[in-house]
């Protein structure tokens, strides 16, 4: 089989891949401490299973709480009984939000199988369960800290200085959201003349004002510990998070689209429950893939077209490809790279904080 006949069959499998990688949501950290455990024939795993089927549920009241974001449940009854809620990011659609969560219910049960305390983080959304009850209770424990391993060389002093004071000015807008709607705030500084700072903040939307405030502050203030003079970084509570960096990583157009009307009832038990929030960047995870994967196929036609209309004999490399077609394959495979890590937003330490 010649070579280019070879690549016309390998490169629309990668570009299919490229998908794939595309579709499961962005895993950042876990926690699930093994002090309590449950067997599988246990009451305590049949309502564990029941809660997480109602917060997974593709009912008409389950697509209102993704839109807003948000939604907390539980199951059974003391001493079985189990508590869980999810959170999406604040600035994403129903659909991110909604795949974002079903991974983070397949992810948890592999990562954390006979843990009845668990919380898994991911870039769009958390999922958590606990024996203890997690409605309107501010948490700050574990703390996971994460971090660019770059470090800004352009007036440090300052950067350590806005960066910490922008994220206070977004909590105390995000802590200020009326009672059921979605604590998220986002703020956009500039730190030089060329250079802006962009900064996220979010609660879960059971959260007061109080503690909501409260639970951003106790974060922020771990800025000194893990994020001086990094470019990027982030702090993640069970019930509050931040994140700073200095490109834009948050979509904008869906902030300024009409916020959803929070949902305020409270958590009924034994599997049904909700309130508000929302999730993450939906249009550039459907156009770029698309428009990435034009490309790839123009430029997998372009080997064809360009072997079909030679009128000479090309010089060929020792595995059969012209210097010509290698030039297409390497800007191919660069576009194919780029596709699988442009949703990657730093490359990333974790350090998980106990208290």
């Amino acid at each position: 089989m010649e070579p280019l006949v070879k690549l016309s069959i390998i490169l629309p499998i990668l570009a299919l891949l490229s998908f794939a990688n595309l579709a499961e949501a962005d895993y950042l950290y876990h926690n699930c401490p093994n002090t309590t455990t449950f067997r599988n024939n246990s009451i305590y795993k049949t309502n564990l299973d029941r809660l997480l089927s109602s917060l997974s549920s593709n009912s008409t009241n389950s697509t209102q709480f993704y839109l807003n974001g948000f939604r907390n449940s539980s199951a059974g009854l003391d001493p079985d009984v189990v508590y869980g809620l999810f959170l999406c990011r604040g600035d994403g659609s129903t659909e991110v939000c909604r795949n974002c969560v079903r991974q983070a219910f397949q992810d948890i049960v592999q990562r954390c199988p006979v843990e009845k305390v668990a919380i898994i983080w991911y870039d769009d959304c958390l999922l958590r369960y606990s024996t203890e009850s997690l409605f309107s209770t501010m948490d700050d424990s574990p703390s996971i800290y994460m971090w660019n391993t770059g470090n800004v060389t352009e007036d440090p002093t300052r950067f350590n200085t806005l960066t910490p004071t922008t994220l206070r000015q977004a909590a105390t807008e995000a802590a200020a959201a009326p009672a059921g709607a979605k604590k998220f705030a986002v703020k956009q500084e500039n730190f030089t003349a060329s250079q802006n700072l962009y900064s996220l903040v979010q609660c879960t939307p059971d959260l007061s004002r109080i503690d909501c405030n409260s639970c951003l502050q106790r974060a922020i203030a771990q800025y000194p510990t893990c994020c001086n003079g990094r470019p990027g970084g982030r702090v993640l509570f069970p019930s509050c998070n931040f994140r700073y960096e200095i490109y834009p990583f948050y979509n904008e157009t869906l902030l300024v689209a009409p916020s959803p009307q929070p949902v305020v009832p409270p958590p009924p038990s034994l599997g049904t429950g909700g309130k508000g929030g929302l999730s993450t960047a939906a249009i550039v995870a459907i156009v770029a893939p698309i428009s990435i994967s034009v490309v790839l196929f123009c430029i997998g036609c372009c080997f064809l077209r360009r072997r079909a209309q030679k009128k000479y004999n090309p010089v060929l490399e020792d595995n059969g490809i012209s210097i010509n077609e290698r030039f297409f394959l390497f800007l191919y495979f660069s576009l194919m790279l780029s596709h699988f890590t442009m949703f990657t937003a730093y490359q990333s330490n974790s350090l998980c904080s106990w208290k």
